[in-house]
């Protein structure tokens, strides 16, 4: 077992918990854990973009994502719940993509990318939709009264989302030559390195909320 996946699972031991209290508890911790990661990921960005258009674009869009990630949180049904159901989409489209792709390996995605396979994009799909099952069944929350065929389609669209918004970051840390987006997290990296699927997701969920085309 190598060190930076020991690493990896004590960072993620610690701030799994803190995390979860945090989007709970939804008040003054709340806020203090929404404001670092956004200056984390603002500094990280800063770093990545060394052209003033797209840096500009890319601090608007943090800006956009975060105030989805609160709104969401604040101004739906279900709170917190969906938050969850989103972090989980996300989380298991990576861990599904990274496990697959080590297991199966295959065709390549992308050059942008060298590690992401086809065989990663369908770990990816494979994995969310079963965790957005278990999640619904258990948390008898249903995106609409049709369960089955909803939850598939809810799914499989922020897991893409979320894959694009993988590709897309990578894009910027390979022009510049990063590995990772930063260090601040053991075992990880950056911030970005870790919710660079979620910034893509929260506010395309949000918009497709507000505009009434998901409810």
């Amino acid at each position: 077992m190598s060190e930076n996946f020991i690493k990896r699972i004590v960072s993620s031991l610690v701030l799994i918990p803190f995390i979860t209290f945090a989007i709970i508890d939804g008040s003054y911790l709340f806020y203090f854990f929404l404001i670092i990661c956004f200056l984390l990921a603002l500094q990280e960005w800063n770093k990545m973009s060394n052209n003033f258009y797209i840096k500009f674009f890319g601090i608007f869009f943090l800006l956009f994502s975060f105030y989805s990630f609160h709104q969401i949180r604040f101004t739906i049904d279900n709170e917190y719940m969906t938050l969850f159901f989103i972090i989980i989409i996300c989380i298991s489209t990576d861990v599904g993509g990274y496990a697959f792709g080590k297991i199966f390996k295959g065709i390549k995605l992308t050059k942008i990318s060298p590690n992401k396979t086809y065989s990663g994009v369908i770990g990816g799909y494979l994995l969310s939709l079963i965790s957005a099952g278990i999640f619904f069944t258990m948390t008898n929350i249903s995106p609409s009264n049709d369960y089955f065929y909803s939850t598939f389609l809810i799914t499989i669209f922020l897991s893409t989302v979320s894959q694009v918004g993988d590709i897309i970051i990578s894009y910027f840390k390979r022009k510049l030559n990063l590995k990772n987006s930063g260090n601040i997290i053991p075992g990880h990296g950056g911030i970005l390195d870790r919710i660079d699927g979620m910034i893509f997701v929260f506010p395309i969920f949000y918009l497709l909320i507000k505009f009434g085309i998901y409810i």
